[in-house]
């Protein structure tokens, strides 16, 4: 099996059309990603790190509940503030659902957010140290490829990146270490003829 698609079902979700719908907002995308790479946090911690007011982060809050996206952390939780944790660390979507509306409503709002990234990257960029603005790279390829070449050449990177996921604890990471964002993505170029 390829190492795109490994899903663990005890920790990761399979998406299908309802959870894609749930997806469908850059913002709810952006508060799975947030508690999922930071942990549990409260509707104001949220609300406060994604620059909006706390009644739209808690109307997010509770369309992810209620798809079961989130769930309520009730060892950290109070009379006054309920904290929420993703429900998955991973999320899966088949190849073979990539005709509905709902898919691409869920694809936009992932480039939405990967847009976003990238910007915000570009925006640090100059006060970073030398070391780690060197070692970064925002680089595109235009290449001449098959769907069959296409599909080799990610399942190439996929394994590479695979290799680096297995260094994810945070407690054995060198002082040094610090999160790095790798956003991959392949697709043919929009407008390009048959």
């Amino acid at each position: 099996m390829s190492n795109r698609y490994v899903p663990d079902p005890d920790k990761d979700l399979v998406l299908d059309t309802s959870t894609m719908k749930a997806l469908s907002h850059p913002l709810r995308v952006q508060i799975v990603g947030i508690l999922r790479r930071y942990g549990p946090a409260t509707a104001t911690t949220l609300a406060q790190r994604l620059g909006i007011n706390t009644g739209a982060t808690s109307y997010h809050l509770r369309q992810l509940a209620a798809y079961g996206l989130i769930v309520e952390d009730e060892a950290q939780g109070n009379a006054r503030d309920r904290w929420w944790k993703a429900a998955h660390q991973r999320t899966y979507l088949k190849s073979s659902d990539f005709r509905s509306d709902e898919t691409t409503a869920y694809l936009t709002a992932i480039a939405e957010v990967h847009a976003a990234n990238l910007r915000l990257a570009a925006q640090e960029a100059p006060t970073l140290s030398d070391e780690w603005r060197n070692a970064g790279a925002m680089n595109d390829y235009w290449l001449l490829l098959t769907p069959e070449q296409t599909a080799a050449m990610l399942e190439d990177l996929y394994e590479v990146v695979s290799r680096y996921r297995s260094h994810e604890d945070v407690d054995g990471a060198p002082e040094t270490a610090r999160r790095v964002t790798v956003q991959l993505e392949a697709f043919r170029s929009p407008g390009d003829e048959e």
